[in-house]
């Protein structure tokens, strides 16, 4: 999952990055408000963790603007102003939670697995595609009730596969999205790692398809 940290807090934005990317998400900064919108204007996110204090331009404006565009991104006010009125302002200016400074990570990080867990999977811990099962919380994956031996980046790239079924997703947007490439910025890295899986998931009646020039697309395949 891709987040954006919009934090003019350099000691708490780093502790935010290091704790986050351990966790397996992709993170992108922005130290004030005109960084956090031009983030939001030219990258796809699946989560915007904002402060309200930003400088150029504060939080509230920045979730206001992004709610105008008609944009439905998942926003958890992470801030110091802990009075009701804050809070009613900023849930009802559009952000999905508020979290309080200063905060134990482990609460924010289930307040996001439950943000985006509502925002992919309509509440569902587990999804589902053809005879797989997927938990969204742990990455386990199981083919008829039998767990499945997957690495964690496999469990997330098939994870996005899973969120986009039927559709194709490019190598680009796999990189993006699954964190921890480290130096393996080449697109082989991800041709790996779908190898691998489809060597795993033979038994599955599932297949990820090669769209040349495109990407890969996650299908069910005929008995």
């Amino acid at each position: 999952m891709k987040v954006l940290l919009a934090e003019d807090d350099e000691y708490l934005l780093s502790g935010l990055m290091m704790a986050l990317n351990h966790r397996g998400y992709t993170v992108e900064v922005a130290r004030s408000g005109p960084e956090a919108q031009a983030a939001l204007a030219t990258s796809q996110f699946d989560l915007l963790l904002l402060d309200l204090g930003l400088p150029g331009l504060n939080g509230t404006e920045v979730l206001a603007n992004l709610r105008a565009r008609g944009e439905d991104l998942p926003v958890i006010v992470i801030t110091a102003r802990d009075s009701v009125d804050d809070r009613i302002h900023g849930l009802d200016l559009g952000a999905n939670d508020y979290l309080v400074k200063p905060f134990d990570f482990r609460e924010l990080e289930a307040r996001m697995r439950a943000v985006l867990r509502k925002s992919h999977w309509r509440n569902k811990v587990e999804i589902e595609f053809g005879s797989l099962r997927l938990n969204t919380n742990s990455g386990l994956l199981s083919l008829h009730d039998q767990q499945l031996d997957l690495t964690p980046k496999e469990a997330s790239v098939l994870q996005v596969l899973m969120a986009r079924p039927g559709r194709v997703v490019s190598k680009r947007q796999l990189m993006d999205q699954v964190s921890d490439w480290v130096d393996e910025s080449s697109e082989n890295a991800v041709e790996i790692v779908v190898h691998r899986l489809r060597k795993k998931l033979e038994s599955a009646r599932v297949a990820i398809t090669t769209v040349r020039g495109f990407g890969y697309v996650l299908e069910e395949q005929k008995a």
